[in-house]
């Protein structure tokens, strides 16, 4: 059975020692001192070591089952949702005004990790609730705001986002689900979509849906798409549930992985919608759901990267076999632990070193998102749109790679179901996948995200890891050599492979496009080479201060892995762009 033991004081570390979050200077923060912050962890970690980690392995055996129109979720499901509710985790990062506490998104996702680590179908389940109530948040009417979003915070009732269709998935603009026009001011939705996470389930009283739907003689593509409020149960003037509305689930999709997760097929047979936000204008409205959903799914990642790490970890403590071959560690015993070995060392470094580079990497991204939005800053809200391809891309490839390195530890334990490391595997393959897939992204990154604003977000990007170097530099001799030298030469890898879009991809765009793969990793790695350096000089201030504990020396050691063998993958993915896209084109379609 696999365990989960919340890293409460990496995350603290992070927070506190990292970001000094306290004195980040964003509002809200002021109140997050070290106390505070430990209380909301430990009290968190409890719930997703005691009662949402226990239920993961039962969610993936027993799946959802559809019976009667009506979906039943794995045993013991709706209880633990009960106790999220009744503690108020749902509601952290919520407006005060609609019942929610107003801490910052940061602490949100720092809790929302635990969860994912322990439970990532389960928790699926109040996150998208959360990005449901964040677009009619943004965008809903004061009638729309006062009538759904205090049921939502409290996840009496849930919320989802349909986009995605049989016929199309990325490209939008072919939806074929219709909004007709009322005399009451309402809409007549009728279509199909497909993949709904959480579309239909038995944990709350109503569910909320966000629909992506096409007003007849509105423009082609996707500038003629609106966003719709279906509620699954009208909702009555004194905010009592009324009739049920005219859509079903349809079925339930068999999936590699997330079983506890219902993927529903939603049909909507002329069920009553309300518009949000303006006619046409229904893709500005959802992308306030997307693009904190692919922040989110970058966290579940690297927390089922965690999760797998923690289980490898404990087996390579525990598992006999084999000597040392510098001298025999375990005399007593038949044979020496496996984490003797070099090659199993390896994998485990390779393993944490990118688990806690993430971490940091998202925690910077969740305060960037508060800084955007509480601050009013649009710069932090430049960078944070630049970087959110690269979260969700990077992150989630190299989760999914550390959790089959996890898997790989096992030997042939990590193959069968009785350890837990296959179900890891699984369910972090999605996350490569959905909202966005991690091609996309990277289109996303080089198409758009890069000349964004005539490129100065980018530019922003290159002049703070520049001024980092620059301040940091020639304190420690020791820390330039091991941390500040390989981010230099990281950094100058991405600025090249920048120029080389800027140079070629106007005459030829297959150039910049068959490269944003690639980029998309450099920029990654860049990323957490500037974090594992943040965190570097944050643990050598602490043991200069006369910290004894193990932890900060091991913060280092593990750091100088990252960057040594795992930062220069910067200089490969600049050698594939510079190649060009000749090689990646040169076959024609009918000899593949």
């Amino acid at each position: 059975m696999p365990v989960y033991h919340a890293p409460t004081k990496d995350m603290l570390f992070v927070l506190d020692e990292v970001l000094k979050t306290a004195e980040a200077g964003i509002e809200g923060y002021e109140d997050l001192d070290r106390e505070t912050l430990q209380a909301i962890l430990d009290e968190a970690g409890k719930l997703a070591e005691n009662v949402l980690a226990p239920l993961n392995k039962v969610g993936d055996e027993q799946g959802c089952s559809l019976e009667n129109g009506v979906v039943r979720t794995p045993e013991g499901f709706r209880e633990a949702f009960d106790q999220m509710r009744d503690g108020g985790w749902t509601a952290l990062d919520c407006d005060p005004e609609y019942g929610g506490q107003g801490l910052p998104y940061l602490v949100s996702t720092a809790v929302g990790e635990m969860f994912s680590s322990a439970n990532m179908a389960f928790n699926m389940y109040p996150g998208l609730t959360h990005g449901a109530y964040n677009a009619i948040h943004a965008h809903g009417s004061a009638e729309q705001k006062a009538t759904y979003l205090p049921k939502m915070v409290t996840c009496e009732w849930g919320g989802t986002m349909n986009l995605t269709e049989p016929h199309c998935g990325t490209d939008l603009g072919l939806i074929r689900t219709k909004a007709e026009p009322q005399d009451d001011g309402s809409y007549k939705i009728t279509g199909n979509k497909i993949w709904i996470s959480a579309g239909e389930h038995d944990m709350c009283d109503n569910i909320i849906h966000l629909v992506l739907a096409k007003i007849p003689g509105g423009p082609d593509g996707i500038k003629g798409i609106s966003l719709f409020i279906v509620p699954k149960f009208l909702v009555n003037e004194d905010g009592s549930l009324g009739e049920r509305n005219a859509l079903s689930c349809g079925g339930l999709e068999e999936k590699m992985g997330i079983h506890g997760n219902a993927t529903c097929v939603m049909n909507y047979d002329g069920a009553k919608g309300f518009l949000i936000g303006e006619m046409h204008k229904g893709m500005r409205a959802m992308f306030t759901m997307m693009n904190e959903a692919r922040l989110g799914v970058g966290l579940q990642g690297y927390a089922q990267g965690e999760v797998a790490y923690q289980n490898a970890l404990g087996f390579a403590r525990d598992r006999l076999q084999g000597r040392d071959v510098t001298g025999v560690k375990n005399p007593e015993g038949p044979a020496d632990p496996i984490i003797v070995h070099p090659d199993v060392r390896r994998n485990l470094m390779h393993q944490k070193s990118f688990v806690e580079g993430a971490r940091a990497f998202t925690f910077w991204g969740a305060s960037m998102i508060d800084r955007a939005h509480r601050n009013e800053d649009a710069a932090a809200e430049g960078l944070i749109s630049l970087l959110t391809p690269v979260i969700k891309g990077f992150l989630t490839d190299k989760g999914f790679d550390t959790a089959v390195l996890a898997q790989q530890t096992l030997g042939g334990s990590g193959f069968t179901r009785e350890w837990g490391l296959e179900q890891f595997v699984r369910d972090a393959r999605i996350t490569m996948i959905y909202e966005g897939t991690n091609g996309i992204q990277s289109l996303d990154l080089v198409g758009r995200k890069l000349g964004q604003d005539g490129g100065k977000h980018v530019m922003a990007f290159f002049d703070m890891v520049k001024d980092f170097i620059k301040e940091t530099k020639g304190q420690d001799e020791a820390f330039d050599r091991d941390f500040l030298d390989p981010l230099k030469l990281a950094s100058k890898d991405l600025q090249q492979a920048g120029m080389y879009f800027m140079q070629n991809g106007m005459k030829n765009p297959n150039n910049a496009l068959s490269g944003s793969y690639d980029f998309m990793h450099l920029f990654g790695h860049v990323c957490l080479g500037l974090m594992w350096a943040k965190m570097g000089l944050a643990a050598k201030a602490a043991i200069e201060g006369g910290a004894s504990d193990d932890f900060y020396a091991a913060k280092l050691a593990t750091g100088r892995y990252y960057m040594a063998r795992q930062l220069p993958a910067t200089a490969m993915h600049l050698k594939r762009i510079e190649s060009g896209a000749e090689t990646v084109m040169e076959l024609d379609a009918a000899n593949f």
